[in-house]
This record gives structure tokens, C-alpha cells and sequence, in this order.
């Protein structure tokens, strides 16, 4: 019979980048891994924790190649995947970006080499996306991104001791100097999210294949997601908003219309918006396994 399996991971800690340092990021993953055993019914057998130390990317990565595996051998038909930490962006090598800039998630582990990322201790988003194009068409895949896409900042006016900080870093100063050498379709997940990006026919392509994955994210393309300050405690503005939605409503709303009210709520106080991505079926039903 098959089962689920959830990957929860959160890092406010870098081993050789101090100065990146986060506050929210371990809460994150440990609010969503509560959320996911209280609500959704998930096994403490049934999940994993990554947190600061413990989450380099070839933990992350052999965590999630496991998983995926499971579901090939249908072991798995529900794959859950949250990443709270610091995004990037690195030199596109695929070329399947036009303006020649991978989205990247940064591991314990982050490091340069000659001047750029290295590849070895950075996770690029087109290696997610070819390990997650792997699942079986009937496998239930959700992923949470509460990280930076782009380098643009926060562009609200939030201040005080506790101010928000961009979940973003730069990348390094030659990381941009090789240039992209062919074109290749790229998308995580399956459809246009609710902001109605238009696909490209490779991507509506790829759609078939992932039919039923879901992605939410932090922020839009050209945004950035705030590690912030509620209540005496940090957590990311998307899984702080995200868990108190689901608890408020008992998860008794769609998918939809959870994105929706935490855009509400969000909008006064975070210059981000969230998003979601998947079919339009899987977006307007509760989330459930």
C-alpha cells in the first residue's frame, strides 16, 4: 500500500558565511512539520527534519532522491517538501532562462569556487526539477519555497528592532561571466500559477509529466521573502501566514483560497506575494492526502 513521506527543512545557519545568518528558518520547518502531524495527519515515521548543520545539500538531495525512488518503487503517492532559507541566483549553463539567471537555494554548506557558486554546495532550481520530473504521473507532489527568486529586495518601508530581512544573497562577483550555451524548457511544477504566467510549449509539455505538483512560494519572480518578527518569535512572513491560515481554518479551504487569504493578510505589512502553482483541480481542493 502506499504511503506519504514529508521533508521539512529549515537553515538559519551558514558554515562559512556568518554574515548570512537568518532567525526564522528553523522555526519554519518545525511549524510545518507540527502542522503536517496535527492537521494532515503525518506520522512522526512519516516525516524528516533538516535543520542548520545538518542540512548540506547532498543531505537535502539524498533525502529527496530517496523519496522520489519510493515513489518510482510505489512505495509513496505523497511527496512533501518545504525549504525555508536564503535564495540566489546562478549562471543559467541550460539556457533555459532569458535573462541567463537560474533561481539557486542555499544550502549549510554554501560555497564559491573560482568566484561563482559551486555547483557541489548550491542547489540549483533545474536540479529539482529533473529529479521531480522522475515521478510517476499518479504521485501527489507539494512543494513550500520560503526563500528569495531575485536579487530586487524588500520594497516595502519596514523598520523597528526587529525589521524584516530579505531571505536573499548575491551572488558572487564572476558568477554571471560565463554565458548561456543552448535553450532548454524549464518549470518545477505543473501549471501557471494564479498571477497567469504564460507557459512556453516545452513547458506546457512537461506539464503532462507533473500533472499533480504543486508549488507555493514566498514571493513572486521579482520579489523577496521577509524573515520576520511576530509575536516574540521569527518566522518567514509565507510559513507564518501559511500555518496560521491552515490552523485558523481547520484546513477546511481550498488551496486557493488559503493562497488567498494569506495574500490578504500579508498585503498591509510585506511588499511579497505568495504564490501558487499546479492545475487548477488540485488548486481548488483542500489539502489532503
Amino acid at each position: 500500500m502506499a504511503s506519504k513521506k514529508a521533508l521539512f527543512v529549515g537553515i538559519n545557519k551558514f558554515a562559512g558565511y556568518p554574515q548570512f545568518a537568518l532567525n526564522g528558518c528553523v522555526n519554519d520547518a518545525k511549524d510545518m512539520a507540527a502542522l503536517y502531524k496535527d492537521l494532515l495527519g503525518f506520522t512522526s515515521s512519516e516525516m524528516a527534519t533538516l535543520t542548520d548543520a545538518q542540512a548540506t545539500k547532498a543531505n537535502i538531495m539524498a533525502r529527496l532522491t530517496t523519496m522520489v525512488a519510493d515513489a518510482k518503487a510505489g512505495k509513496l503517492d505523497y511527496l512533501v517538501f518545504s525549504l525555508s532559507s536564503h535564495g540566489t541566483q546562478m549562471n543559467d549553463t541550460s539556457g533555459d532562462e532569458p535573462d541567463g539567471k537560474d533561481e539557486a537555494f542555499v544550502p549549510y554548506d554554501i560555497a564559491e569556487k573560482s568566484g561563482a557558486w559551486d555547483p557541489d554546495h548550491i542547489i540549483c532550481d533545474d536540479e529539482l526539477h529533473d529529479l521531480f520530473a522522475q515521478l510517476p504521473a499518479n504521485v501527489l507532489l507539494e512543494v513550500y519555497l520560503d526563500t528569495c527568486h531575485s536579487g530586487t529586495g524588500l520594497r516595502g518601508a519596514e523598520f523597528g528592532l526587529h525589521a524584516p530581512k530579505a531571505r536573499f544573497v548575491a551572488p558572487p562577483d564572476h558568477e554571471f561571466d560565463q554565458k548561456p550555451a543552448r535553450m532548454r524548457g524549464f518549470t518545477l511544477n505543473a501549471a501557471p500559477s494564479d498571477a497567469g504566467k504564460e507557459e512556453s510549449a516545452s513547458a506546457r509539455k512537461a506539464a503532462v509529466a507533473g500533472a499533480h505538483h504543486l508549488l507555493w512560494t514566498g514571493c513572486k519572480a521579482n520579489q523577496t521573502s521577509a524573515d520576520a518578527y511576530f509575536n516574540g518569535r521569527y518566522n518567514g512572513a509565507f510559513t507564518y501566514y501559511f500555518v496560521k491560515v491552515m490552523r485558523d481554518s481547520q484546513n477546511k479551504l481550498s488551496r486557493k483560497k488559503v493562497i488567498a487569504k494569506m495574500r490578504t493578510l500579508m498585503k498591509s505589512s510585506f511588499a511579497q506575494t505568495p504564490q501558487l502553482e499546479g492545475n487548477a483541480t488540485n488548486r481548488g481542493q483542500a489539502i489532503a492526502y
